[in-house]
């Protein structure tokens, strides 16, 4: 739970920070930056705790979501923040746990437990209040649907590295995505890297590192966390909150003041995280399969009197 919290604050958090150095620096230069932060942290991480490299079609898993996700959602969402304010990006990329949930339920056979439906639910409609209700712009149509991309992008990169995660370990899969990332980033920040970095503020630079080392490094290794240890359908769902959180920040830091209507769509969202973190909805029957003891019981029963009264006769 505890890692669940830290990879949403820190994500909620992005979602301000972009929107603040967006004016600063191109989708693909702050998405390079970022990265390479979040590469030399990762880096010494996996030099302390020895990280095993994976091969085959797990390197391969892992490589591919590290170019979806790290890198090219990474960068869609820069360039989607250029036209929305942050709480609306928020909601729109948080579209991206019902299509992981969905397609996992499906693909992964994890099936669709009523308190992670009903919480979806019920997290959505707080998505869906909030973006009717938090007061702010909601862009043009341009940035709605580089949003929705990076949702498309955000739920594919979850998907695959829920299989990588079955035989490679989260602090290298987190180190190997970020360096993936890294990579497709450059062909794209090349250009303008070095007019970009040498005219940004000192406090632009802090909050680009700042990505690199919370939301990135810290918080994709929280979540790869989380990620092996539960279903992707339930993990995708913690992120539900996220917009409500963002919202949060974005008043207090960015002066985005969200309505009552919004504040009540974020109360939705965090119920319906609560709700889809449940093993059983309350008040519903637990109906429980047989299991050896029973049948056992239930072949005795059915035994002939005279059976019953031999195994009686000789104390079993």
């Amino acid at each position: 739970m505890a890692a669940a919290v830290i990879t949403v604050l820190m994500w909620a958090s992005s979602f301000v920070v972009i929107r603040g150095v967006a004016d600063a620096f191109s989708p693909a230069v702050m998405a390079f930056l970022r990265m390479a932060v979040g590469a030399i942290a990762l880096s010494v991480m996996a030099a302390i705790v020895r990280v095993r490299i994976p091969r085959g079609r797990a390197l391969v898993l892992v490589l591919a979501y590290g170019a979806l996700w790290f890198g090219f959602y990474t960068m869609v969402l820069n360039w989607a923040e250029r036209h929305l304010d942050a709480g609306t990006a928020a909601l729109l990329v948080n579209f991206a746990p019902i299509l992981v949930a969905a397609v996992a339920g499906v693909v992964f056979a994890e099936g669709f437990p009523p308190p992670l439906i009903l919480g979806m639910i019920v997290a959505f409609t707080g998505v869906v209040v909030i973006g009717l209700g938090d007061g702010s712009s909601s862009g043009d149509l341009l940035g709605v649907g580089l949003g929705l991309l990076a949702a498309v992008l955000y739920a594919s990169g979850v998907l695959l590295q829920k299989v990588a995660l079955r035989t490679v370990d989260s602090t290298a899969a987190t180190w190997l995505g970020c360096l993936t990332g890294l990579v497709v980033t450059i062909p794209f920040a090349v250009p303008s890297l070095g007019a970009e970095v040498s005219q940004a503020g000192a406090r632009q630079l802090i909050l680009v590192a700042f990505l690199g080392l919370g939301p990135t490094a810290l918080a994709f290794t929280t979540w790869a966390y989380v990620l092996r240890r539960s279903t992707a359908g339930a993990t995708a769902a913690m992120t539900l909150s996220v917009p409500a959180i963002a919202i949060l920040l974005s008043w207090v830091t960015l002066g985005e003041v969200p309505t009552p209507v919004g504040l009540v769509g974020g109360v939705l969202c965090l119920l319906g995280v609560a709700i889809s973190r449940m093993r059983t909805l309350p008040g519903a029957r637990h109906v429980r399969r047989p299991g050896n003891a029973d049948v056992a019981a239930r072949r005795g029963s059915q035994e002939s009197p005279s059976t019953s009264a031999g195994s009686a006769q000789s104390g079993t």
